[in-house]
């Protein structure tokens, strides 16, 4: 992905966000919980862009016998 690409990417995030904020009612503590959630998820999206993903994920789980 290039930067203008993340970049545009970020912008939309970032309109549609506000857009819910401003536009649909909801109780404050669920506006919070949902930019937490938004953030959190963009924030791990990032991280897999630039760091190369999670790969240590879908490792299997060793087996105890």
């Amino acid at each position: 992905m290039t930067i203008i690409g993340l970049l545009v990417t970020l912008i939309v995030i970032g309109v549609l966000l506000w857009l819910v904020n401003t536009y649909i009612p909801m109780d404050p503590k669920i506006k919070q919980i949902l930019n937490i959630v938004i953030v959190v998820v963009v924030v791990l999206w990032l991280l897999g862009l630039f760091v190369g993903g999670f790969g240590f994920l879908s490792q299997p789980v060793p087996r105890i016998r």
